[in-house]
């Protein structure tokens, strides 16, 4: 078996381990941010196996300059979308901002009618 056969090389910016829908960049990033062990990662993910984590750990040992690149990419495009939905939030989630402001605001002017002492 080669490395390569572990994964499904969907798109360049789509690598899959075979047969889950987990992108190497999950298992990575517990790896190399995180700093947890393969058992670790193993262990929080229930489609993948041990034998998967390594593989993915020895793919990007192997390939360290291109998978670095894939990472980079992936982390770019992950804080381009959480900002893009901080501007702009779902309906829900703006309802839901909205009534938590509103929570506090009644907070603050019930604790500022409270007597003191």
């Amino acid at each position: 078996m080669q490395l390569e056969d572990y994964f499904e090389f969907l798109r360049p910016d789509d690598i899959r381990v075979k047969g889950t829908r987990v992108g190497i960049e999950t298992i990575l990033y517990d790896f190399i941010y995180k700093k947890r062990t393969p058992e670790e990662i193993a262990q929080s993910y229930r489609t993948l196996n041990l034998e998967q984590v390594y593989a993915t750990i020895l793919y990007y040992l192997h390939n360290r300059e291109a998978v670095t690149a894939y990472i980079n990419d992936w982390l770019a495009w992950s804080e381009k979308m959480l900002e893009e939905q901080r501007r702009n939030p779902p309906p829900v989630v703006a309802k839901l901002m909205k009534f938590k402001a509103e929570r506090e605001a009644m907070k603050i002017a019930n604790e500022s009618q409270i007597p003191l002492g």
